[in-house]
């Protein structure tokens, strides 16, 4: 049994990974800016990324730091820097102070693409300072990540619903469902391979074209797709629509669109994780049947 100090645990990838590791017998420390109901094995940390004391709160006698916050949107460059640069930069100096030596940091694809996007930049730049650290650290970078409790795949699910898919020219991806990379961050969290950026997808060789994977959204909602590729500055007029309509909540943004029109996210297949550490388990096509199912429980779809 374990003490793990979670960041991000009240989000998409981090309760996931909170409710594995309850499962495997861990205790949990967990960050939240918002107070949360008491549940047996874990203890609530109140307080954010910018909160020194709160994070040393955090790591104090932890065994490892699964480091998942991050921020996916914001306004402004400042925005992406603060949550994803110094926030990295404040958990790095937490763990170090409070003696702990695994440290397990969620980054992702785009850092690979830092020049493309805001976010990618950010996601690099912590990346180097975790690089940086002197503690035992594994980097990951997951691809897009979907799965039951994902509200950002809810609007592609939506048109799917109505047999439409609407995507960038060409290009490829690589996918994985949230319970595979919660169970790889747990792994890494307990065993000794460090000092590796590793890339994690459901396994499929070559990744999916946007059309396939639109169809096999459909597939899980009986749906046969009709299939739209949209140029870029359509996509990007579209960015600033939402932005105006939606505002903060857009889902949309103009720094998305630089991303998702790069033709290659696909993951590099020698960065996977060692055959003995962890492999993929659930089918893209099972996963995304049960974010349907989850997505009609829950009366979004």
């Amino acid at each position: 049994m374990s003490i793990l100090a979670i960041t991000g645990g009240t989000g998409f990838v981090g309760s996931r990974l909170i409710a594995l590791a309850l499962e495997a017998g861990h205790r949990v420390r967990a960050l939240t800016r918002r107070e949360q109901a008491a549940r047996e094995g874990i203890s609530w940390v109140q307080g954010d990324l910018q909160d020194r004391p709160a994070l040393a709160r955090l790591a104090e006698g932890a065994d490892a730091v699964i480091h998942v916050a991050g921020v996916v949107n914001a306004p402004d460059r400042a925005g992406f820097a603060l949550g994803n640069i110094e926030g990295t930069a404040n958990m790095l100096a937490a763990a170090e102070g409070a003696g702990v030596r695994r440290f397990v940091h969620v980054s992702s694809l785009a850092a690979r693409e830092p020049d493309l996007s805001v976010y990618g930049w950010s996601k690099a730049e912590g990346d180097r300072l975790v690089e940086a650290s002197p503690l035992d650290w594994s980097i990951v970078r997951p691809p897009a990540i979907f799965g039951p409790g994902d509200l950002e795949m809810l609007e592609l699910f939506k048109l799917a619903k109505w047999g439409l898919a609407l995507s960038p020219r060409g290009g490829r991806i690589s996918v994985i469902e949230v319970g595979e990379l919660a169970r790889l961050l747990l792994a890494l969290a307990v065993s000794d391979s460090c000092r590796m950026t590793l890339d994690v997808d459901d396994g499929v060789e070559g990744g999916w074209s946007h059309p396939e994977f639109a169809r096999a959204i459909g597939a899980a909602l009986n749906k046969r797709i009709a299939s739209f590729a949209l140029p870029r500055p359509l996509l990007m007029a579209g960015a600033h629509l939402d932005r105006l309509v939606r505002g903060k909540r857009a889902k949309l943004t103009p720094d998305r669109v630089a991303y998702f029109c790069h033709r290659d996210w696909v993951v590099d297949g020698a960065k996977r994780p060692p055959a003995n550490l962890w492999v993929p388990q659930v089918k893209t096509e099972d996963g995304l049947a049960a974010t349907a199912a989850w997505y009609r429980k829950q009366g979004l779809l």
